[in-house]
């Protein structure tokens, strides 16, 4: 009963934050906020707080009268937030690296999404998040070019013997054009779903302004909900081949079938291509990899399979793509596009560059690319962006 209490005290908290932040200006004199700052795109109607000022730290104001503690967990690191006699709680984080990060409020220990933010699925729950402005990423942005549709779709799986959503991008002219387009089947990563390329990844934006711009082919993107319960009850994955089994089965038996019967899609393995991030690039490089009468181009991102992460060691890279070291030529042959990329502050920076060495001396034609960043999105975007590029050519 006393948990029950500690939880309502601090849900009523988050209540009281949320009127306040609607009321805000009736109850506190107008601010002049620093020169410089900025409301992130991600707060709700651009709600003046969290603020990201001019060092790229983010100042967050959260307004629980009632509450005895409240943090701010970003990039996961906690910060203490002081409260004002007012009943507002504020605090200033040290600078951040730009791009899309997950954050939470901790009220009285409770975890939960900051209602001035917007919510993405991510880390495995709902989650409050803060884009941070970098300069020259315009093409992530929306821009005056003709624009694509996304839209939501459902297939029936036999595997998961259920109805699942599929988010699909189609350029700009597919519904006034009988053309047919390659397509790119691409993975989100672990604690995500089939929305996170879409939203937190900015596919549609980064897809329009690169084949407005004649850096890319038109192609339509697919994006899956790999989370797929096995046959055998559970949930598929892990960093192998026979963890791999259920989302290949749910890709090649389902989605690829459903996408090329619904879609004028090109159906040729050149004209397909796979590609994906953390645990997305697991599934692009054992998939994808293993699987070339299917699919001629492979995009691997930030995937810890090779180390850096609990559990990744000792990768026999012969042994989970067999031939790729003692039959090159043939492999080399077999691919149009093979690109790998990770983030230089991400702890599976090294463990990549080894590999990627380890390959391009045994004559693999591997491309490969690192960008700041640790483990999150602007490093996928701008993987996906140069990827892309490279695509269907």
């Amino acid at each position: 009963m006393r948990r029950m209490n500690l939880c309502l005290v601090a849900m009523i908290s988050v209540l009281i934050t949320v009127g306040c932040i609607q009321t805000a200006a009736q109850g506190f004199p107008r601010e002049n906020f620093p020169e410089g700052s900025y409301s992130p795109v991600t707060n709700v109607n651009r709600a003046s707080y969290p603020r990201v000022l001019s060092d790229n730290s983010v100042m967050f104001r959260v307004v629980a009268p009632q509450a005895q503690l409240v943090q701010i967990d970003l990039c996961g690191m906690k910060y203490d937030m002081q409260k004002a006699d007012n009943g507002a709680w504020t605090v200033t984080t040290k600078p951040q690296v730009p791009g899309f990060h997950y954050y939470f409020l901790i009220v009285d220990g409770v975890s939960v999404s900051d209602p001035a933010s917007q919510t993405f699925y991510g880390c495995g729950r709902w989650s409050s998040a803060i884009e941070i402005q970098e300069a020259a990423t315009d093409d992530f942005e929306v821009q005056d070019v003709p624009r694509g549709e996304v839209r939501t779709v459902y297939y029936y799986s036999k595997v998961d013997e259920s109805w699942r959503p599929l988010m699909i991008y189609t350029p700009a002219g597919y519904n006034e054009s009988q053309q047919e387009y390659p397509v790119v089947y691409i993975q989100h990563g672990g604690g995500e779903d089939h929305r996170g390329w879409m939203e937190q990844g900015r596919t549609a934006q980064i897809m329009d302004n690169l084949i407005a711009a004649g850096k890319a082919v038109p192609m339509i993107v697919v994006s899956a909900n790999s989370n797929v319960r096995s046959r055998n009850g559970g949930f598929g994955g892990g960093y192998s081949w026979q963890g791999m089994q259920s989302f290949r089965s749910e890709l090649l038996e389902n989605v690829i079938p459903f996408v090329e019967s619904r879609y004028r899609v090109k159906k040729d393995r050149k004209s397909r291509a796979m590609c994906g991030l953390s645990m997305g690039g697991g599934q692009s490089f054992y998939i994808g990899l293993r699987s070339p009468e299917v699919f001629a181009n492979v995009g691997v991102f930030s995937t810890g399979m090779f180390g850096g992460i609990q559990g990744a060691s000792n990768f026999d890279l012969e042994a989970e793509v067999p031939g790729i070291l003692t039959n090159t030529p043939a492999f080399n042959q077999q691919f149009d596009v093979f690109f790998m990329s990770c983030g230089e502050q991400d702890p599976r920076i090294e463990y990549t560059r080894n590999i990627v060495k380890k390959m391009r001396d045994g004559g693999v034609n591997v491309r490969f690319n690192s960008y700041p960043g640790d483990h999150e999105w602007q490093v996928w975007r701008k993987s996906l962006h140069e990827f892309a590029q490279y695509l269907f050519k």
